[in-house]
């Protein structure tokens, strides 16, 4: 979770919201294979919303990056 917010909070600084989404999509989908993690609920959707955060920050860094590229074609 802590990734995926830090990933949100810096997606405008150029590669480190993207990065940081990386590693909050990685992090979560290996929290949440672990076994001993599915018996425990509110765990799981911590790191599912890390998941999640980490996703719309590396997009919205991935758009904040493109949109200057974009305007010049």
């Amino acid at each position: 979770m802590a990734l995926g917010a830090v990933s949100l909070a810096t997606f405008w600084v150029f590669g480190l919201g993207f990065s940081m989404g990386i590693a909050a999509v990685v992090c979560g989908m290996l929290t949440i294979s672990r076994s001993a993690l599915a018996e425990d609920e509110v765990a799981s959707l911590w790191a599912l919303l890390g998941v999640i955060a980490g996703v719309v920050g590396g997009t919205a860094s991935a758009i904040v990056a493109l949109l200057p590229l974009a305007i010049h074609l």
